[in-house]
């Protein structure tokens, strides 16, 4: 499982305020620090950038790939942003991502396949609401594989995630149930072997502290890594979540198990 930091979000006031200013520094800083809690990838999630959008999307991918080679997950909703990103992009990019919204499928999933990129494809309707069954979440899986077919791009491309839901939805619970079924359904169903991607961070939004945050994601974690998750997006200073991913991977590889694959964490 590829441990993604989710940690560069233009909603962190250093973030913000690095790319207002142009600053690299605070950015490196941070990208050094979750190399060292375990980040394997970055999510770069810039948001809209409305201001500058493709100057300072640009700066955020070059600041972050001066000091890591890891791959980058390219996250914005401005489809000349991210074409600027991908231009600058060294590092192995990820598009993160599209759905079934017509917007999307106009101008995000055009870049992947003009710059060879993976992209991930998000179980949402096309009108951006979230499927929260399994047989409804099958059902938008099978839509969103044939636009992605159908535009050309190979499916060896493609990256799915479900979206897991927060827990204090009303029905969040029932929805990250059926993302489990859906994780282990998806290549059956799709006639192919396909990556997957969930976001982890999503589950726990809302009011509730640190510690009750990262108890119920490193319950969940477990469970995604069981039903054959390939990629999980969360805060890499997460400690015990990070502990929990690595203990899976060693559960659930085939490989032989050392003791030093499990390292004490702070």
């Amino acid at each position: 499982m590829l441990l993604v930091a989710d940690n560069l979000n233009i909603l962190k006031p250093c973030i913000a305020q690095a790319l207002e200013r142009g600053d690299p520094e605070p950015i490196r800083q941070l990208v050094r620090r979750c190399l060292g809690a375990g980040a394997q990838a970055f999510d770069l999630n810039a948001g809209p950038l409305t201001r500058e959008p493709e100057e300072r999307f640009a700066f955020l991918v070059e600041t972050v790939q001066s000091v890591t080679s890891v791959p980058l997950l390219l996250d914005t909703t401005n489809p000349a942003a991210l074409g600027a990103g991908l231009a600058v992009c060294r590092n192995p990019a990820i598009v993160n991502g599209f759905s079934l919204e017509p917007a999307k499928l106009a101008h995000i999933l055009p870049l992947a396949r003009q710059h060879d990129t993976d992209i991930v494809g998000y179980l949402l309707h096309p009108d951006h609401r979230l499927p929260m069954d399994e047989d409804e979440m099958m059902q938008v899986a099978v839509s969103l594989c044939g636009a992605f077919t159908g535009s050309g791009t190979d499916t060896a491309r493609l990256i799915i995630d479900p979206v897991v839901a927060p827990l204090s939805w009303q029905d969040g619970i029932r929805h990250n149930l059926a993302v489990l079924s859906v994780l282990r359904r998806l290549p059956e169903l799709l006639g192919t072997p396909v990556r997957t991607l969930a976001g982890l961070s999503n589950l726990t939004t809302g009011p509730a502290s640190a510690h009750q945050k990262e108890v119920m994601e490193t319950a969940y974690l477990s469970m995604l890594a069981s039903a054959g998750l390939d990629m999980v997006l969360f805060n890499v200073f997460h400690g015990a979540v990070v502990q929990a991913a690595r203990a899976s991977r060693a559960l659930l590889g085939r490989t032989l198990f050392t003791w030093a694959e499990i390292s004490p964490y702070s």
